[in-house]
């Protein structure tokens, strides 16, 4: 009887571990950015509040990293620069100059301060006219 009882409980602890472990996949954020650069849309994976990680964004299909740098404002201390670079700069082609722009915006949405700068080869391509 006894033994019933605790293999039930097992079993019990069992399911619930198993229910938390898909709730808890399904919620990763890592996951939503491996999805949405698999569908090729637009997603941002930012610690807001963590200045020295970087943040990983994708669009179109291309995965990009930004470096954040703190630094002073005239209302406090502030992100005050970000450097963007593609992960796989061969997977950049058939952006087109408006693409760039459109990751800016939603970049400024997030740090509205901050002096967005491309690493090379974006940063010759945005220098064109």
């Amino acid at each position: 009887m006894f033994f019933i009882i605790l293999i039930r409980l097992a079993l019990l602890a069992l399911i619930i571990f198993i229910i938390y472990s898909i709730f808890k996949y399904l919620l990763n954020p890592k996951r939503k950015l491996e999805l949405a650069h698999e569908q090729k849309n637009f997603f941002l994976l930012d610690q807001k509040n963590n200045v020295r990680k970087n943040f990983l964004l994708t669009y179109k299909g291309v995965m990009f990293e930004g470096e954040k740098y703190l630094g002073t404002t005239e209302k406090s201390f502030e992100v005050i620069s970000i450097f963007i670079w593609p992960k796989n700069p061969e997977k950049l082609e058939g952006l087109k100059k408006q693409d760039f722009i459109f990751i800016q915006k939603e970049v400024r949405k997030q740090y509205p301060d901050a002096i967005i700068d491309w690493k090379s080869p974006i940063k010759e391509f945005m220098k064109e006219d």
